[in-house]
Order: structure tokens, then sequence, then C-alpha cells
């Protein structure tokens, strides 16, 4: 019984040895992959001529393309500090790699790799983004694909969900020209039975078609899109009766939600609209939450959490309102 039961022990133990070798080559593998491709980087962000920057860039497109076909490689966790955004899913549906190229005269060129699981297979597969952000038309309202994309660096990946579905959605940013910069918030999703990602996603309740928000500015401004726990403030008019008179009263409630809170923008100058290079906040946040399966817009968010400089009580009502302050009837 004793001689049985270690010759099972045994199989099990050279039987996983084939599964351990492999696993252990992958990583050295990934390893110099990783190590190589952060050569790479430094000339892609500090070679001196656009001929140099991009020869080190195409070479690290391939080298990043061969280790995401390695087995096991949605695992890895890549070093590459803020040079090169990774970002992965929690349920290990996909992996986007994002990062620029910038040019001499000031434009930037976005490169990176969607790693997706295909359930048909039960592999990942890779999708190279090419960057089209000039030939896109209506760029709120298309949908788009790894082969024509809305370059961006991705700084953060917003998961909610509705009805046991999962929805993705991307915070971007890119460094467009000499004059302005790009920020947007893009949904990415996949079809049944695809592994091909989808850029776009008719989830906002803001306007017809509208499949991304993209906020173009000036390369001076600054503009803030995160998401965070911020508060809410609803104002609701109630009526009330008071010594036999009825009067309208205001009522204000706040409450904290998680949201994407972003800064408004507008051309600072008349007649400057559509030249977004005169972009800047106009001073009022706006914010998207996530409402049965929907971003919707709120104009009545403020963000004073966690900053010491807003974290201070929104502005009292009037104590007197003419307008709700006489009696409806006498």
């Amino acid at each position: 019984m004793k001689k049985t039961i270690l010759f099972i022990a045994l199989t099990i133990v050279f039987s996983l040895l084939p599964a351990e070798n492999i696993m252990a080559q992958n990583r050295d593998a990934m390893s110099r992959y990783e190590t190589d491709i952060q050569a790479l980087l430094a000339k892609v962000a500090g070679a001196p001529t656009d001929n140099e920057r991009y020869n080190a860039n195409e070479m690290m497109v391939q080298l990043f393309e061969e280790a995401l076909g390695i087995e096991g490689s949605i695992g890895w966790k890549w070093n590459f500090g803020t040079q090169v955004s990774v970002l992965t899913s929690s349920d290990k549906r996909f992996r986007i790699i994002t990062w620029p190229v910038v040019r001499d005269n000031g434009e930037y060129e976005c490169f990176g790799f969607v790693q997706s699981y295909n359930e048909k297979t039960g592999e990942y597969d890779v999708y190279v983004l090419n960057d089209m952000s000039d030939e896109i038309i209506s760029r709120e309202e298309v949908v788009l694909g790894p082969e024509n994309w809305l370059g961006s660096v991705y700084q953060e990946l917003i998961e909610t969900k509705h009805e046991g579905k999962m929805y993705y959605t991307l915070i971007g940013w890119t460094g467009c020209n000499n004059l302005t910069q790009r920020k947007v918030i893009e949904p990415i999703c996949f079809r049944q039975n695809s592994s091909k990602p989808q850029f776009g996603q008719a989830l906002f309740r803001r306007e017809k078609n509208l499949r991304r928000v993209v906020l173009e500015y000036s390369r001076n401004a600054m503009v803030n899109v995160v998401f965070d726990e911020q508060v809410i403030r609803t104002v609701t008019n109630k009526r009330i009766k008071k010594k036999g008179k009825t009067y309208n009263i205001q009522e204000v409630h706040e409450e904290k939600v998680k949201m994407i809170l972003f800064d408004e923008i507008a051309a600072m100058l008349p007649g400057m609209e559509g030249l977004y290079q005169y972009y800047a906040p106009t001073g009022t946040e706006l914010a998207y939450v996530f409402v049965n399966g929907r971003w919707e817009l709120r104009d009545n968010a403020q963000g004073r959490l966690n900053d010491p400089r807003l974290n201070k009580d929104f502005e009292p009502l009037p104590k007197t309102n003419p307008a709700y302050d006489m009696p409806l009837n006498k």
C-alpha cells in the first residue's frame, strides 16, 4: 500500500516538472524582454532625433509583440514606471499597454497593444494599436478598432457592473501637438465570442450617439479628469404649511458617490469656438455617475473631498429668497 501511494506521488511530481520548467523558462524570457524594452525606452524618450526615437520605438513594438505572445504573459508585472501605462482588468479579460513618442515639432504619436482573452481558443490574442487621430472625424460619435485608434496614453481603467455585466471605461491623455493636448473618457468592450477590442460605446446619457468624451484644450491649461468618491448636491423644492399658509422651501441633500469628475472647458474668448488652443477650464465641475448601465451627466458635483483646500461646505443658500418665501395662499 505504501509503495502504491509513493508511486502515485512520484508520478504526480514528475508530471508537473515539464509545466514548472516551462513556467520558469517563460519567466526568464519575460524578464529578458523587460530589460531589453527598458533600454529601448530610454532611447524613445531621450534620443536627439526623430529617426533615432522612431527606430528605437519600432524595435520596442516588435519586442512587445513577441513578449505578449508568451504563455502566461498576461500575469507578468511590467515595471516601466511612468513611461509606459499598463492597465489590466481585475477579471483578466484584457490588458492594455500604451505609451507616446514625441516628435521634434511637439506632436505626439501613441502606440500600444491590447492583450485580450479569446473564449473559443482559451488563449490571449494580441492586437497592435494604430494611432489614426489625425484622420478621425466625429471623434465623440464613432466606434473605433485597433486599426483606427484615437491614440491615448491611458491613465486609469474604471470597472463598473450592471445586471451581471462588466463595463470598462478608460481615462486617457495625449499631448497632441505644441498647441493643444487632449483627455478622453472612453469605453472599451468586446463583442460576444470575440477578443477584438472596440473603442467607444453609447453609454453616455448626454447627447445622441455620444460614444466617448473628448476634451481638447490649450497646452498651457490644466484640466482634471479623475474617478473618485466625491459629493453631489441636490436642491429640491418642497411645499410646507405654516400657520395656515403654504410655502415653497428648498431642501439641500449631499451624497457621496463614485463618479468621473472633470472640468468643463470652453473657448476663453468669443469667436474662438472650435480653436482648441484657446480652450481652458470654465471653473465649473461636471461629473458622470454610473446608473443602470449608463454614465449619467451631473452638473451638481463638487470635488472637495480628500483635498484640504477644497474640503469645505457648499455656499449656503440665501436666508431670504423672494421667489420661495412668498406664501402660495393667504
